[in-house]
């Protein structure tokens, strides 16, 4: 088993500049959904460079506020009650997928709307490049050791000992004794074995997930169906790790006693995304391809 090395948070730093991790792996998410953006728009009718730098500059917005906004509306909604000003306390951490999911899909709206292209047509051109994005943002949780697993007395090698855990884990070992046995004491922190969850994250949410759904637009398919296939895949994804990664200490298990707030929030994607890839199909409408049409 292993022990979270505890990075500096800080991972470049000139003078007064200082790049944190996590600021770090948006910056690189950000450079990998320009990349893949614009190397799509030189394999798609009707796309230019232009279009891709104002995609991604929405799509950058989209992520950042509606993330930002996302997560104190599904998490903290009484802290924004007790102190509206909380929503611009970004440097506290705190964003949401959901959000900026929503946050995405409106500046994608946005888009379409400004170069009087189909909503569904846009969401199908840049869904594949949004994975790497989340694999990026995994990476950074993991860095940062938070969003870490449940305990697990499984034995499996990669389990990890979180020290940004040992205040859950000593309240876990009073309240069961028995967890003892898997205790192990780092620096005067008596810690439990975790699943690294941000680390099954990054390789479903993000590495697996892009390969799909890249694979699946590289060739000519249904008006929605790309886009309905990326939130199925990230739902059925998200579902599963939740049974892995420890739920918000604040939340805990909401529904049926094991159901948690991300899996409340992923159960509607997964039928979503189920529906609207079957419809896509049995509407057979193509933006590209020799079955492409010109209807919007």
């Amino acid at each position: 088993m292993m022990i979270h090395p505890q990075f500096d948070p800080v991972a470049l730093s000139a003078g007064p500049v200082q790049v944190h991790w996590y600021g770090l792996m948006y910056l690189l998410a950000f450079a990998a959904a320009y990349g893949l953006a614009w190397y799509r728009s030189t394999k798609r009718p009707g796309w230019t460079t232009e279009m891709v730098s104002d995609l991604v500059f929405f799509g950058a917005l989209g992520v950042i506020l509606g993330g930002r906004i996302g997560y104190v509306l599904f998490y903290q909604f009484g802290q924004l009650l007790e102190n509206p000003a909380y929503l611009f306390k970004v440097w506290e951490g705190g964003m949401s997928f959901h959000g900026g999911f929503i946050g995405v899909a409106l500046a994608m709206l946005y888009f379409a709307r400004k170069y009087k292209k189909n909503a569904f047509t846009v969401l199908d051109f840049v869904v594949p490049c949004v994975p790497t994005g989340l694999l990026f943002g995994r990476i950074g949780n993991y860095i940062n050791g938070e969003l870490w697993g449940r305990v697990s007395d499984g034995g499996y090698n990669w389990l990890t000992y979180f020290p940004q855990a040992a205040g859950f884990d000593m309240q876990l070992l009073k309240s069961n004794p028995a967890l003892q046995e898997l205790m192990l004491e780092v620096n005067g922190q008596y810690l439990l074995p975790r699943h690294p969850s941000q680390l099954y994250e990054a390789f479903a949410e993000g590495l697996l997930l892009f390969i799909v759904v890249w694979w699946f637009s590289s060739k000519p398919r249904p008006r929605m169906a790309t886009s309905a296939l990326f939130v199925l895949g990230y739902g059925i994804s998200r579902f599963i790790i939740e049974f892995f990664r420890q739920p918000d200490a604040d939340q805990g298990f909401i529904l049926f006693g094991w159901m948690t707030k991300g899996q409340i929030l992923t159960a509607p994607m997964i039928v979503i995304g189920l529906l609207v890839f079957i419809y896509a199909y049995k509407r057979s409408v193509y933006d590209w391809g020799p079955k492409a049409t010109t209807s919007l």
